[in-house]
């Protein structure tokens, strides 16, 4: 007979983890299916437009914030359900959805994955480093002067992708070359000490103890050593993913949330006589792009590197072969570029030349380009028109020079080969569809056009205006303590949520809350805009800081502890903004007639 097993018995302890796991399982299924049960009464016992509105605008909140579906297809719920509860109809919920800003954004993107395409950004990058140096404390500036440049222009995941293998092969050959000098060292230490012991002992038979560098034991060294090199690398790659968010909020196309404001401002304040534009918004952001970047630096110098000016700035020293070994490692990789390329100089052309309209389009001290070349261009033209007219013209200029093939008088026809005559005029282009098609957010697209749906469904529905009213007690607190509390609630928000889902649900409420205490709205609204940019805590927060904390050196509580000094920076430099310099350039002392306009109807 076959020999039964024994059963096993499984313990309350074993059986215990199986609950939550089970119960973790069935997470997403309960949240889509009990939340919209949950919220059912509110519609049904207030049957207003506004109750409506709220209601898919609450589902749509909690589906954003546990993403227990995509974002992109929770944006994507007020084409359905508003034309269904008649809260607005299905032609004007579409018509958001690739609106003026989302235009802007979507060229932008264009002219950005066109400098990817062609490394632009990486021979930028390149150039920067080597022009700065590479002694520790200036080549982390370095590092962070090149990923914020470069995230104001491209998306902040593909500079972070980009710049953190740099960082980990300068890092790399830095501790190369380390260990190679010390086991010179140790070799010729070693020597030395052969040859101070035979000539004490020939003098002194009392045994001494020789230590090799005549200052502390090689044990003691060596571990202060791995110590000090591991806070470095941490200290170097956690900048990268904190200017790669910094330097995204100094421009309009240069993240997410700069973009929802400005589809916002346009949906709930049509007559704002454009007050939020690349020239404006550069000239208010840009100013605390670089504070925020300085401050960060000089906080990540102190916390992992200590302010140690000889050490860190090499004041009075020669570079020493670390710093060689990174300088050739910089050099390396630009000499892998080559000289630059027809096709990257066409790209840069475009990029300057796109930069160049959109800061004379309307800057605002003088009449701009479009007032002068057209009429009534201010009314007309947007960012949104030099932005696509750039993309069109990437997909029609050549990646390679233009071939003449002219008649020559001494030679035949049939002397000119097939091949030749045969080649179009015109090679590839700079940019093809299909590498858009692949490199192209389209979900960011979609994020942004549920926005600007559930911002224009809260002002026509009236959800705006009832909130406004049951804010107005907030008038008796200074607007200035109101935008830093604001500032606060957003940073800590977005460490959960997506930082464009962030700004998508708290921007309507915070222009209703403006109306109705009487302040600019922007004076709120713009706090609440870049603070939801600043996710520094968490790995799981932001892509770019995902990407650094994939490459191992950095462990979650590294993040958390460097990243709560982070959001005090952020929220000290918009409340310093707002009340300095933003004050004059969007005039927030005084509440705007089309604010009031907007309120009354």
């Amino acid at each position: 007979m076959p020999r039964r097993s024994r059963p096993v018995r499984v313990s309350p302890q074993k059986m215990a983890p199986t609950c939550p796991r089970s119960l973790l399982r069935y997470r997403s299924f309960a949240i889509l299916l009990f939340a919209p049960l949950l919220l059912l009464p509110l519609p049904i016992t207030v049957p207003t437009r506004e109750a409506k509105c709220a209601y898919i605008i609450i589902i749509m909140a909690v589906y954003w914030c546990t993403e227990v579906i995509p974002l992109a297809v929770t944006s994507l719920m007020p084409v359905v359900f508003f034309p269904l509860l008649g809260v607005q109809s299905s032609k004007s919920v579409c018509l958001q959805y690739l609106n003026d800003t989302n235009m802007l954004f979507v060229g932008g993107l264009i002219v950005a994955i066109s400098v990817e395409r062609w490394n632009l950004h990486k021979r930028i990058a390149l150039r920067v480093l080597l022009m700065l140096g590479v002694k520790p404390a200036l080549l982390m500036l370095g590092f962070m002067i090149v990923t914020a440049f470069l995230s104001m222009w491209i998306s902040n995941t593909a500079t972070t992708a980009m710049m953190v293998p740099i960082v980990q092969a300068v890092l790399d050959q830095m501790d190369n070359t380390e260990n190679d000098v010390t086991m010179m060292e140790q070799a010729t230490g070693q020597t030395n000490t052969v040859i101070e012991l035979e000539e004490k002992n020939a003098s002194d038979p009392t045994p001494v103890q020789v230590i090799s560098n005549g200052q502390v034991p090689d044990g003691t060294r060596s571990s202060e050593e791995k110590k000090m090199k591991k806070r470095i690398c941490k200290g170097m790659t956690l900048c990268v993913c904190y200017a790669a968010s910094i330097g995204g909020t100094a421009t309009l196309t240069g993240t997410g949330p700069n973009m929802v404001l400005k589809g916002q401002m346009n949906q709930l304040f049509p007559n704002n006589n454009d007050v939020v534009n690349f020239a404006s918004w550069f000239g208010f952001a840009f100013p605390n792009m670089i504070l925020m970047l300085v401050l960060a630096w000089l906080w990540l110098q102190c916390s992992f590197m200590g302010f140690n000016f000889k050490k860190s700035w090499g004041c009075g020293t020669v570079r020493t072969a670390k710093e060689k070994a990174a300088y050739n490692v910089l050099k390396a990789e630009m000499k892998k570029l080559g000289p630059i390329s027809y096709a990257e100089f066409n790209v840069l052309i475009m990029f300057a030349l796109l930069v160049l309209l959109w800061f004379s389009r309307h800057p605002g001290f003088v009449k701009g380009w479009a007032s002068r070349l057209f009429p009534e261009g201010e009314k007309y033209i947007t960012d949104s028109a030099p932005a696509v007219f750039i993309a069109l013209l990437l997909f029609i200029l050549p990646a390679n020079k233009p071939k003449f093939i002219g008649w020559n008088s001494s030679m035949s026809d049939t002397e000119q080969t097939e091949e030749d005559i045969k080649k179009p005029f015109l090679s590839a282009p700079l940019l093809e569809w299909n590498v858009v098609q692949r490199k192209m957010p389209w979900s960011i697209v979609l994020l942004l056009g549920g926005g600007f749906a559930l911002a224009d469904a809260s002002a026509n529905s009236g959800l705006s205006a009832w909130l406004g009213h049951q804010m107005t007690p907030l008038g008796s607190i200074p607007p200035w303590s109101i935008a830093t509390v604001l500032s606060l609630i957003i940073a800590v928000f977005t460490e959960c949520t997506s930082n464009v889902a962030t700004a998508t649900l708290f921007l309507p409420v915070f222009s209703s809350m403006a109306t109705s205490v009487k302040i600019h709205p922007l004076y709120v609204m713009l706090p609440g805009t870049l603070s939801a940019s600043f996710a520094f805590m968490l790995p799981v927060a932001t892509p770019p800081n995902a990407i650094v904390f994939s490459y191992g050196h950095i462990r979650v509580l590294d993040m958390v502890r460097s990243g709560i000094v982070m959001n005090i920076i952020g929220v000290f430099c918009i409340t310093l903004a707002i009340n300095t310099w933003g004050r004059p350039i969007f005039e927030l002392d005084t509440f705007p007639t089309w604010a009031n306009s907007t309120t009354n109807q």
